[in-house]
């Protein structure tokens, strides 16, 4: 009874004990970032915050990115105020989430996500408060709301390189981790150990890898150690978190390295686990395949094209499929239905391990069914071919399916040629078309093929329109 009457006691603040330290402080001429480059909105967040007699920074991807000459796509601010304090403060903020409440302050379409300093978790004999931490059995935090200071919540941060705090009112940066050594030497680095800290949160490996990628960093030896032991953690993640986090990897303009870390760590595997099984099974190809695909992705972002995750997932799962078309042919099933029964299969399986909605679902088994139809021209398949929404899609992924080495018997080179004809030429090409021209499952065929006509380039390769 008394310890449940302390224990009510107890404020949100409360935490084990750490011992203090003391920043590496950065005046204005010691660091390149300068007042001009960052959000009018932010800056206004952290005075108003600090005018109020909290304390008040602009922390994390954003400081890092200003150092490093990158433009940040977003602000984040941490501060000593309780949501509900800077809820207070602002009449256009919104305090949202459970298991990491914070505050979402509007400025139109720009949102300032600000949070309150976190501390260590209670550990040994302190017992946790559900309503403000608690974890499962293998470490992972399911609900991290313990408050405490600055120098707690640089500590309780993933990355080195991301816990620098910037003052834009002193124009100084804060930095308790020496995470501006790290991103001089291009290095990340888990702050705290390694295990303990990817327990917490198996997500933090793939932001390792993210930042790696996107830094051009080095995962630095203590902190990559762990990742393949610990990789089958990720399989304990929502798989919608999960489908969040792909898309960060994925579509941010550097695809491929990310694709090769995931590989190399053994991470790829728990995302995707049929298309790994087929990167082990047929190596030269689904490599290929996944690359261009990965390739041109990058190359649209780049560009400042439009990109979808539709096409880009059709292209990471296809390698997988073929086989299981193949197996239900084999059965008597007739390709067409074949196609959209393994598709059903395989989409239905990968979303137990990543949520993909099914506004992208159904443009996936789409592109594929493409695949089977777009050899069938005779008549007047081809002009309603051609009319289908999904036709450019699926020109373009039998098109990477060639660049792979698929041997498709010329059909990428026909349906160039098709597009731009004259309608008499299109006739011409129909009458021209003999039985042999019209395989009959796209999956069928398989190999290595060196020159040959060269094809229109991917449009859509990991985009679509």
């Amino acid at each position: 009874m008394l310890k449940k009457l302390f224990k009510s006691f107890r404020s949100p603040l409360r935490r084990a004990h750490q011992p203090h330290s003391t920043p590496h402080v950065l005046n204005n001429n010691q660091h390149p970032i300068q007042r001009g480059q960052i959000s009018r909105h932010a800056i206004s967040v952290v005075e108003r915050l600090q005018n109020a007699g909290y304390e008040a920074y602009l922390v994390g991807g954003c400081v890092r990115d200003l150092l490093l000459g990158i433009e940040p796509k977003d602000f984040d601010v941490a501060t000593s105020a309780t949501p509900e304090q800077v809820r207070a403060e602002f009449r256009n903020a919104r305090v949202i989430g459970r298991r990491f409440k914070l505050v979402h302050v509007h400025f139109g379409r720009e949102i300032i996500e600000t949070a309150t300093f976190r501390a260590n978790h209670p550990e040994g004999d302190e017992e946790e408060n559900s309503n403000q931490s608690s974890r499962n059995e293998s470490g992972r935090i399911l609900r991290d709301n313990v408050y405490g200071t600055l120098e707690d919540d640089a500590q309780r941060r993933d990355f080195t390189i991301n816990a620098l705090y910037y003052d834009p009112v002193s124009e100084r940066i804060l930095d308790y981790a020496n995470g501006m050594h790290d991103i001089r030497n291009n290095l990340v680095r888990l702050i705290g150990n390694p295990t303990q800290r990817y327990q917490e949160d198996p997500v933090r490996m793939l932001r390792a890898v993210r930042f790696a990628a996107k830094l051009d960093f080095d995962i630095e030896k203590h902190s990559a150690d762990p990742i393949h032991d610990l990789a089958h953690l990720l399989g304990g993640i929502p798989a919608a978190r999960l489908f969040d986090e792909v898309l960060k990897l994925f579509l941010s303009g550097y695809a491929i390295y990310t694709y090769d870390l995931l590989v190399d760590y053994g991470l790829f595997g728990q995302l995707f686990p049929a298309s790994a099984a087929a990167l082990r099974q047929n190596p030269e190809y689904t490599d290929t395949l996944i690359r261009n695909a990965l390739d041109n992705t990058d190359l649209r972002i780049h560009q400042g094209k439009p990109v979808t995750p539709a096409f880009l997932f059709a292209a990471l799962l296809w390698p997988a499929l073929p086989a299981r078309v193949i197996r239900l042919q084999e059965r008597g099933m007739p390709a067409i239905p074949a196609m959209q029964e393994a598709a059903h299969e395989l989409i239905a399986e990968q979303c137990q391990r990543i949520a993909v909605p099914k506004r992208f679902t159904m443009p996936i088994r789409e592109i594929w069914d493409m695949q089977e139809r777009l050899p069938r021209r005779s008549g007047k398949r081809a002009d309603l071919l051609l009319e289908n929404p999904r036709f450019r899609a699926g020109y373009d992924f039998l098109l990477l399916r060639e660049s792979a080495g698929e041997e498709t018997g010329g059909l990428g080179d026909w349906w160039t040629e098709y597009q731009d004809a004259s309608d008499s030429d299109r006739r011409v090409m129909i009458r021209n078309l003999s039985s042999k021209d019209e395989p009959g499952s796209a999956p069928r065929k398989r190999r290595r093929s060196g020159g040959g006509k060269r094809k229109r380039a991917p449009q859509n390769g990991g985009a679509g329109e």
